[in-house]
Formats: structure tokens, C-alpha cells, sequence
């Protein structure tokens, strides 16, 4: 079970959370589905809870904020320095829709917009670092963004976060990201256009032992698929929507990876 207990480097997807319109109905459906157990809510948090992958932090929940927001997972990036980042993002054309806020001694967050209104949070590490669990059934395995215009989208994000690009084959265009002093084999997440039908925006693909059954399991619990389960060089993979309309995708990763 790969694991970290210390910051994560500037510009990685470190944590994501989700905003519940019925949040003891999607502990259970996210409970079952990958396997977590939930921390007690704290009224002095706003009822947001952590949940737990074997003891470990694997992702965060809490009341949807406005009902008519769009249910979401949104993801986080690190930062050692918010307010530094935040400059960034508006001399590149996003907008900052939560100023920064401190998590007690938990850290500080933001949560802004892109120049094509995709949403992600930054966040700033005190003693809560994010995610310490990946790339374990269960736990976040990729992070990607959809967008009409990739082209500006890279732009975009290389002025705010220093990220590269590297162009998937035959993927459509389709890149992966990193920080500037990582390899190619080692990217950060993904970033390509949107097609018709599918979320659009920042997604979260959590790993699974079986794509199918956690296909099945989503739609027999009040969710539909978006993107039937297909295989890739990556492993199997499939898009799916929980029953509030949060879309998310899993993926089986290759026998021996």
C-alpha cells in the first residue's frame, strides 16, 4: 500500500473532497463501494469528515455548501505558499472563488477557477498533508482534467503550477502533466478535450480491484454509467456517476502493476 505522511511537492493533486447533498447516504454508498471507513463529524469543521483506507487519510466529505452548486469532486493542489499561487492564477486569467482559509492547524485552502470555469481547490499543508494513501484499491490513482480548449488549459496551469506536458500516442491529443524536474515517466495527472457526454473539468479516478464490480455495485445502488468499462494500455477503466449526479471514474490497474 503506497503511502505518505509529509507535504506533498507544489503542483500535485495531494487531496480531494467531495460535497454531499445527503452525506450519511454517500458514506454508505461510498463505504461500500471503496472499502473506506469515516472519521466523526465535528460541528466545529462543519461536519466534514476524512475517509479512512486501512487507518489512512484517502479522501474528505462534508455537506454539499449550496444546493445549487453542482455535486462534484473537486481536486486540491499543494502549495507552500498560498497566497503565491493564488497571484498566479489570477495573472494567468482564473478567478479566485474562496479566499484563503484556515483549516484550524490542519492547513489552509482556496478553491478557484480556471479561464474556462473548471474548479480545483490549492492547498497548503500544516499538520493535515493530504492524501496518504494512492494507488490501492480504494484510494486516488489519477487526476484529470476535460476542457473545450486544451491548448489554453496547459497554458493556463504551466504559468500557475511550472507543469510540462507529454503527449499520450494515439490518445487524441490527449497529455499527461508533471512538475519541471520529473521525468516523462512520471507525471503528475492528465489533461485533454472534452467529449460530448462526458463530466467535464477536473475528475478523480479511484483505483479498484474489479472495474466491473464496481460498475455493477454503483448502479445497483441508485448511480449509472457514464463510460462502459473498457481496457487500456492503463489498466480497465470506466466512467460512472453516483446517484446525486457526482461523476467519478475507476480503474482496475493491470495484473502485476
Amino acid at each position: 500500500m503506497p503511502t505518505r505522511d509529509t507535504p506533498w511537492p507544489d503542483g500535485t493533486p495531494c487531496w480531494v473532497d467531495y460535497g454531499a447533498p445527503d452525506p450519511a447516504a454517500a458514506k454508505t454508498f461510498y463505504g461500500g463501494l471503496l472499502g473506506w471507513t469515516f472519521t466523526e463529524e465535528d460541528e466545529a469543521f462543519g461536519n466534514y469528515v476524512q475517509a479512512l483506507l486501512g487507518g489512512k487519510q484517502a479522501a474528505g466529505m462534508g455537506p454539499q455548501m449550496n444546493a445549487d452548486d453542482p455535486v462534484a469532486w473537486t481536486t486540491y493542489f499543494a502549495t507552500g505558499d498560498l497566497d503565491a499561487h493564488l497571484a498566479k492564477v489570477r495573472e494567468a486569467g482564473g478567478t479566485v472563488v474562496m479566499e484563503p482559509m484556515q483549516v484550524g492547524p490542519m492547513g489552509s485552502m482556496a478553491i478557484a477557477l480556471d479561464p474556462q470555469g473548471s474548479a480545483f481547490g490549492l492547498w497548503q499543508a500544516g499538520s493535515h498533508t493530504g492524501i496518504q494513501v494512492y494507488n490501492e484499491p480504494g484510494a486516488v490513482t489519477w487526476n484529470e482534467a476535460a476542457v473545450d480548449d486544451p491548448d489554453a488549459a496547459r497554458a493556463f496551469y504551466a504559468a500557475v503550477f511550472g507543469y510540462e506536458y507529454d503527449e499520450v500516442p494515439d490518445a487524441g491529443g490527449y497529455t499527461t502533466f508533471r512538475a519541471g524536474d520529473r521525468g516523462p515517466d512520471h507525471p503528475l495527472g492528465g489533461l485533454g478535450g472534452h467529449q460530448p457526454g462526458s463530466p467535464t473539468g477536473w475528475q478523480t479516478c479511484f483505483a479498484v480491484a474489479s472495474t466491473d464490480d464496481a460498475v455493477s455495485y454503483v448502479e445497483s445502488h441508485g448511480g449509472k454509467t457514464i463510460t462502459a468499462p473498457q481496457d487500456t494500455p492503463f489498466g480497465r477503466f470506466a466512467v460512472v456517476e453516483d446517484p446525486w449526479g457526482g461523476a467519478f471514474s475507476v480503474m482496475q490497474q493491470p495484473a502485476g502493476s
